[in-house]
Order: C-alpha cells, then sequence, then structure tokens
C-alpha cells in the first residue's frame, strides 16, 4: 500500500495540501515510475470524498490504507478501512472502490458491464463487480480472514454521480461484498460505514490484516481439473473479469444476432491471460457450449490433457493445437480460445501436411473463421522462435479483411512473480527490451531476486528452498548441445556442463525415462527439479523458485548486451535467419525464464563479466549464500 494513517491524519494532510506529494513520491518508490496524470486526478477527487465521509461518520481513528496492493498480484484497491465492528467487536473491513464518474449505464445483455460516459468505445466492468472481487480475493489470500470471511465487506462509491445518472448499475446485484452509493446517496455511505466500523482506533486491525500470512499462489495446473470440470476455482479481478463478461456477452450476441466479433487480450507474462482461458473454457464446458482452447505448445497442450482430462477424454479433447483448424468447418464453434497466440506460425501446413490441405491460407484466418467468437490472449515479447507471428496487428489486419470488428482489452496487473511490477520491469530493462538503461533492483517485498557465483549456489539454495515445501526449477538458455536419442536404461547424459557442474537438459520427448517425467511435464512434475529446462519446456508455466543459467549466447560487454547466435545450439536458427531476429528472439528467451518464478529468481551467468554486471545490479546483501 501507499499510505496507512487515520482517517483524521490523512483529513490533515489534504488540508495541509501534503498528501498528494506524499502518494506520489511512494507511488515512484514502490512502482518504480511516475504516477499518471489520471491517477493523480483521481487521488484529488476521490480520496477527499471517502476522507470526508468517514469523518462525518465520526470514524477519524479508522485506519485508512490507500493504495492497498492485493496479495500475490499487482492489483490494488483504492482503500480498505480497517477499525473494529460497532457490534461484534471484532476486526471489521470495508473495501472501497472510488469512481469519478459522472454517468455511467449497465450493459443491457451483460449486467456486470457497462458504459461511462465520456470514456467513448470502451466497456468497463461494472464497479460493484470490481470491488465484489477483491473482496472475495483477499478473503481467499489473506491468512487474517481466514475462518472470519465475514469481517470484509465493500463498496463501490462514486462520489460525482447521482442516482439518476448511475443508479442502473444496480442491476449487477448488490451483496455484503458488493454494495454501491452514489454522490446524492451520500448519507446512506455515511450510514453503512457506521454499521461496519466502530469509532475506536482501527490500529490493530489493520495490523492483522497487514501480518496475515499470504497463502500460497493457486497454481494454474493444480486447480485447472477442478475449474475445467466442475467449479469456477479462479478469482478474476479488474480487467481479467471484464475479459470475461466481454466474451460470455458476445457468445451471446452470436447466437441471437447472427453476430461475429474478435477479442484479443495483450498483457505481459503473469498478467492472468491463461487464467482467464480456464475460467471461460470451464464456464463454456459447464454451459454446454462448444469451446475448445488452442495452443502452438506442446507442453501446455500435453499437460492440460492429462490433468485436466485425466479421467474425461472429453476434457482431454477440449485441448487443441493451432494447427488443428485447417480443415475446420467455418464458425463451427461458439468459441476457440487461442492462450499463447504469439505463437502462431504464418501457415498451419508442415511435411506431413497432406497436399489437399496445403492451401497456403495464413493460420490467423483458420483460427477466426473456426468459431463465431474467436479469442486472442498474447504477449509479444514471448515469441521465441523464428516463424512465430501472433501479434495485435496481424490479427487486426485479418478481422478487418473479413470485415469484422475487433474488441482489444489490455491487462494491466501482474500475478505472476508474486505481483511484483517493479521486478517485470527490472527485467525488460535488463534485456533491453524497453528503452532505457538496466537498473538496480530495489526489494520489494513481493519478489526475491539473487545473483549466484556458481551453478552449486544455485542449486543447493533451490534444495534449500524445496526443503521447506517450495516447488524450484532450474532452467537455461539453450547453449548446450541437446542429446535427444538415448537407449533404453541408460541414464539421462548431462549435456549442461559448466566446470565440473554438470545437469542433464529435461527429458526430450512424451515418455519419461530414468525417473524423470516426460518434457510437457518438466514444469509440474516433482521429478523435474533434477533436469534443466529450456524456454520450450518452461514457457507458459510457473512455479514458486526459479534457477536461470545465462548461457554464453547473451553476454555484458561494456555498456552493453552482445548476442552471440554462435553460442547457441538451438536448431530453430538457421543460417537464413536474420541477425536481428536472432537478437530478438534470443533476449525474449530470457525473459520468458526469468518471468516464471512466483517466489523468487536466482540467476547465474557462465560469464565472469556478465556476473560482475549482475552484482552491481542486484544488491550485495540479497546475493545467495554459498552452500554450508
Amino acid at each position: 500500500m501507499l499510505i496507512r494513517e487515520s482517517a483524521a491524519s490523512i483529513a490533515a494532510e489534504i488540508l495541509s495540501g501534503g498528501l498528494y506529494l506524499r502518494l506520489a513520491d511512494r507511488f515512484i518508490r514502490v512502482h518504480g515510475h511516475k504516477p499518471s496524470l489520471s491517477e493523480m486526478r483521481s487521488w484529488e477527487h476521490s480520496i477527499p470524498a471517502l476522507v470526508n465521509a468517514v469523518m462525518d461518520a465520526g470514524l477519524g481513528e479508522v485506519e485508512v490504507m490507500l493504495e492497498y496492493s492485493l496479495p500475490l498480484t499487482s492489483q490494488r484497491a483504492d482503500a480498505i478501512l480497517a477499525g473494529m465492528h460497532p457490534k461484534t467487536g471484532e476486526p471489521s473491513y470495508v473495501v472501497v472502490e472510488l469512481k469519478q464518474w459522472s454517468e455511467a449505464h449497465p450493459d443491457e445483455e451483460a449486467p456486470n458491464l457497462c458504459q461511462v460516459v465520456g470514456i467513448p468505445g470502451r466497456q468497463m466492468l461494472n464497479p460493484i463487480e470490481q470491488v465484489r472481487g477483491y473482496c472475495d480475493y483477499l478473503a481467499r489470500f489473506n491468512g487474517a480472514l481466514d475462518g472470519h470471511e465475514h469481517r470484509i465487506t465493500g463498496a463501490a462509491y462514486l462520489h460525482n454521480a447521482t442516482e439518476f445518472g448511475a443508479g442502473a448499475l444496480d442491476v449487477a446485484g448488490q451483496s455484503p461484498r458488493g454494495r454501491f452509493f452514489t454522490g446524492d446517496k451520500r448519507g446512506k455511505f455515511i450510514a453503512f460505514l457506521q454499521e461496519q466500523l466502530g469509532p475506536q482506533s482501527g490500529a490493530l486491525a489493520a495490523d492483522a490484516l497487514q501480518a496475515g500470512q499470504i497463502k500460497p499462489s493457486t497454481q494454474l495446473i493444480a486447480v485447472a481439473a477442478d475449474e475445467i470440470r466442475s467449479r469456477e476455482q479462479f478469482t478474476l479481478l479488474s480487467e481479467q473479469k471484464l475479459t470475461y463478461e466481454l466474451v460470455l456477452k458476445a457468445v451471446r450476441n452470436a447466437r441471437q444476432a447472427d453476430n461475429k466479433e474478435v477479442i484479443v487480450v495483450t498483457g505481459g507474462p503473469g498478467s492472468g491471460k491463461s487464467v482467464i482461458a480456464l475460467s471461460l473454457l470451464g464456464e463454456l464446458y459447464r454451459q454446454g457450449r462448444s469451446a475448445l482452447h488452442a495452443t502452438g505448445s506442446a507442453s501446455f497442450t500435453k499437460t492440460m490433457r492429462k490433468v485436466a482430462g485425466a479421467r474425461k477424454r472429453e476434457v482431454q479433447d477440449l485441448f487443441k493445437y493451432f494447427n488443428s483448424f485447417m480443415t475446420a468447418e467455418r464458425n463451427g464453434l461458439d468459441v476457440l480460445i487461442c492462450d499463447e497466440a504469439h505463437r502462431m506460425r504464418e501457415t498451419s501446413a508442415n511435411r506431413y501436411t497432406p497436399a489437399a490441405n496445403r492451401t497456403g491460407k495464413p493460420q490467423v484466418e483458420e483460427l477466426i473463421d473456426a468459431a463465431r467468437v474467436p479469442v486472442f490472449l498474447l504477449d509479444q515479447h514471448q515469441v521465441v522462435r523464428p516463424g512465430e507471428m501472433g501479434s495485435l496487428r496481424e490479427i487486426e489486419e485479418a478481422a478487418t479483411a473479413k470485415g469484422l470488428s475487433v474488441i482489444t482489452v489490455p491487462l494491466d496487473g501482474q500475478f505472476r512473480c508474486g505481483g511484483s511490477d517493479a521486478y517485470l520491469r527490472w527485467v525488460v530493462r535488463l534485456l533491453g527490451l524497453e528503452h532505457g538503461e538496466p537498473i538496480r533492483w530495489e526489494p520489494d517485498a513481493k519478489m526475491q531476486l539473487m545473483v549466484a557465483e556458481t551453478p552449486q549456489e544455485m542449486e543447493a539454495f533451490l534444495e534449500g528452498r524445496r526443503a521447506h515445501g517450495y516447488g524450484a526449477r532450474m532452467s537455461a538458455g539453450y547453449c548446450w548441445k541437446w542429446t535427444t536419442k538415448i537407449a533404453p536404461g541408460q541414464a539421462l547424459p548431462a549435456d549442461v556442463t559448466i566446470g565440473d557442474w554438470a545437469r542433464p537438459w529435461n527429458v526430450y520427448g512424451e515418455r519419461g525415462m530414468a525417473g524423470a517425467p516426460p518434457s510437457a511435464l518438466w514444469a509440474t512434475d516433482p521429478a523435474g527439479f533434477g533436469q534443466v529446462g529450456c524456454v520450450y519446456t518452461a514457457q507458459g508455466f510457473e512455479y514458486d523458485w526459479s534457477g536461470v543459467i545465462i548461457g554464453p549466447d547473451l553476454v555484458w560487454r561494456g555498456d552493453r548486451w552482445v548476442v552471440d547466435r554462435e553460442a547457441s545450439k538451438d536448431p530453430v536458427f538457421k543460417k537464413s535467419t536474420p541477425d536481428r531476429d536472432v537478437d530478438r528472439l534470443i533476449r525474449n528467451t530470457y525473459k520468458v525464464l526469468l518471468t516464471r518464478g512466483m517466489k523468487g529468481t536466482v540467476i547465474y551467468s557462465t560469464d565472469a563479466e556478465t556476473r560482475a554486471k549482475l552484482r552491481e545490479l542486484i544488491q550485495s546483501e540479497v546475493r545467495v549464500p554459498a552452500p554450508v
């Protein structure tokens, strides 16, 4: 969170004019960049509206927690009021979502969506549903609320709106975690606050919420089976829930009005794209809609078939590859969810494709044609192979050529890497994927970052984490030859050799051997720790602790990175692959590897000068200790 003070203290800071400078300073320290003008305007207009209402309710001693970060994600609640319940004497928490909107109307077909006057052409999530999602998420992940879920309530406060201008948003349905008040109902909002909070100090209640143990993150694979077969396992927040509602609305429209829409969801690693995909697939499956999930990742598809469809063949059949739709019936599906769409290829044909199916039709067109609502989820910085070409521009061009409208939803939230926006920015700046020099890592209490002096140190530290019940994996750039043919009964050859340390790559192929899991299960099977994974087996997955070996294909020289294509053993790079493409793909590869960890990342480079640069950027007190 940015600031925590009593309501009376914040009211005094508002009067003195110091609050907003303090918020901006804290924002820069926490997030590593300046707040946007719209965010600062929101603080200046909305925080006084809330604090004045709290003071008028006689709750000056209640603790106000501004811009409260939800655990394991970069999402933030505008404010949480912490105090004691006036009747029970228990800790009581009110999550408040503040909106400056003066007029907003619910979508007639999807009440969890709304259109805001003054923001044309863009649908928003109904703030009642937004604050309800925040409450549900906190109840699920903050240990202080475990067994005490009744202690948290939520309200959306549209302080500039009237009942006439925005009251219809109530159609989303109010609940204890999703109350709704407009500016002309300020008196009712004050009464609501008095029902939930007593006048005594809320400091101890705020302490308890802050000290609440964060429950382990919901691992995607661990709950995928139940998500598909039975009930919703994930709590979707903000843009995630917006995307979910937009797709379900488009499905209804497609059936009722013979309408076709293309939806594109963009976001970085850990922004929740695959969670949205599985939530949608589960809901559509339960509704009896015709929907399929497709990727270009063999590891992800095989893992989902094995885990989610372990006992049901019909569930296994929901997971396909992008090249499965060459002969698909036009609009034969209600929805086709294209996860990791950045891995689309120019065409679906390969050397095994029958001549009759070699139409030359672009793969993106095949996927658009296959369903009434094609949904593409992508991150353009995760393109790691030559020939992968999924981008927003290419999808928009293909859709426009067919006369179809495109709805684009950017996911700004971050659920991997402990929800640390600062860590993702550090990785992007480190690798030169955005303008600006690499920056020093400032620990943010969400993600731990360390540099190892040897691969032995890295492995020993990860083993220690595993001994405490955490998952861990080691991965590396593709800088060592990979023995792919192994005689039955033989041990996996230790291809990844660094000095006197040597470990095998993960198993090549679909069958486990020598006690190691097949490649598709390397990231999820506990037996995968003994091998080194590559980008093709790590992409799309997450684990608690990640050890990353930066090989000689990417080294720091002087003041910049140098990519050595000759050091790469990746067979997908041909002599004809341009140097510029190899440079971009190798940097993207390390971005993928560096963003798999949920708790922390340990980095080791095989190059001494590169290790020195990493030590310069990563504070010495968080380096990996030498193994005992």
